[in-house]
């Protein structure tokens, strides 16, 4: 079958990466030329996992699976306000860089697409905007009683009462404590506080840690996809 899709440019990741990398969008259907794709270093394409037919038609095309994402959901209702958390603060962002660099070395932002690096560049910028509010509007912090930080969490408000968590993350020397529960809830909090009814967020197919934490939180598998490249 013929693929249907524009290729949009990802400004933001050429510019950080040093690439030429775009995006299939399917809402803009188009027969898609080899001679199109061969104009980027990388083009992306995420698809529902029950698009078969469109996943065969991009390997035919070149387009390899690089990851699968599953996307869950949290209904708001009746949070409680978690112990140890704090908004996060210019000060914390060196640390939280480091963190972050360090907790999402593994992702899709890698070879042979990507440089060795690239992303944990990514993600501690990503933090670092959150506490900055710049994309993520926020970053909460999980702190132990000697005020040292044991995880976090970005959040995004969204346009519809829903929120988005980001990145979140434990330390390793706060893993087996509860801290990643405690942040789901405190992610929660942050949004019944904002009057938000639903909390969404999206992780890689193969992190099961991740998947049982969303899960035991009260969370709902609403979706899963895939990315590919070529």
């Amino acid at each position: 079958m013929p693929v249907l899709a524009s290729i949009k440019p990802l400004e933001w990741e050429n510019s950080f990466f040093a690439l030429n990398s775009g995006l299939l969008d399917f809402s803009v259907p188009q027969p898609l030329s080899s001679e199109q794709l061969t104009a980027f270093d990388v083009v992306q394409a995420k698809l529902h996992s029950q698009q078969t037919a469109e996943i065969d038609a991009l390997s035919a095309l070149g387009f390899q699976l690089v990851e699968g994402e599953a996307d869950l959901s949290l209904t708001i209702s009746g949070t409680q306000r978690q112990s140890g958390i704090r908004i996060a603060r210019t000060e914390h962002i060196a640390q939280l860089r480091a963190v972050a660099s360090e907790a999402f070395a593994q992702s899709r932002f890698r070879a042979p697409w990507y440089q060795p690096g690239d992303s944990g560049r990514f993600y501690a910028q990503w933090i670092e905007n959150a506490v900055r509010g710049s994309f993520d509007h926020q970053c909460l912090l999980a702190m132990d009683e000697a005020g040292a930080m044991e995880g976090f969490v970005s959040l995004r408000e969204l346009s519809d009462g829903e929120a988005r968590i980001g990145l979140l993350a434990t330390l390793p020397q706060a893993r087996g404590k509860g801290v990643g529960k405690r942040l789901v809830q405190a992610a929660a909090d942050w949004c019944q506080a904002r009057r938000l009814t639903r909390l969404r967020v999206a992780t890689q197919l193969s992190n099961l840690a991740a998947l049982r934490l969303y899960l035991a939180s009260g969370a709902s598998l609403d979706s899963t996809a895939y990315w590919l490249y070529r």
